[in-house]
């Protein structure tokens, strides 16, 4: 699996990531720091990444637009570093790798995980 790290997560993730053997890199690698998240999203989607972040923005945008990709794996506690989450974020990938590769919002909290197939929107049948 390859993970873009988002901005506002720390470069050290890079570095957990791809010792835990995913291919990681950070978006201040790969594009400019004041890109606007719709950038972000179509470097991922372009390029087979998911992306790892602690913004709702992404989402969003996915919800709205009834996007299929990329992946948006969304970090929703208070303490973001790797220190702190490492043990909890490699549990949650490893144990929903398969729904990620498909395309889905994965959402990690402390207590939980949520995992959202996409495309999201209506329930089908309407």
């Amino acid at each position: 699996m390859k993970i873009l790290v988002d901005m506002n997560l720390a470069p050290a993730w890079v570095a957990v990531l791809r010792k835990h053997g995913y291919e990681a890199v950070h978006w201040s690698a790969v594009g400019d720091g004041r890109a606007p998240d719709r950038v972000v999203m179509q470097w991922a989607r372009e390029h087979g990444y998911v992306v790892l972040t602690h913004d709702l923005d992404f989402g969003a945008m996915l919800a709205a637009t009834g996007g299929e990709s990329p992946s948006i794996i969304q970090v929703r506690t208070q303490d973001v570093f790797p220190g702190h989450l490492e043990g909890l974020l490699l549990r949650v990938l490893k144990e929903h790798e398969a729904v990620i590769e498909t395309g889905a919002i994965l959402v990690v909290e402390e207590a939980r995980a949520r995992v959202r197939v996409l495309p999201l929107g209506p329930p089908r049948g309407r």
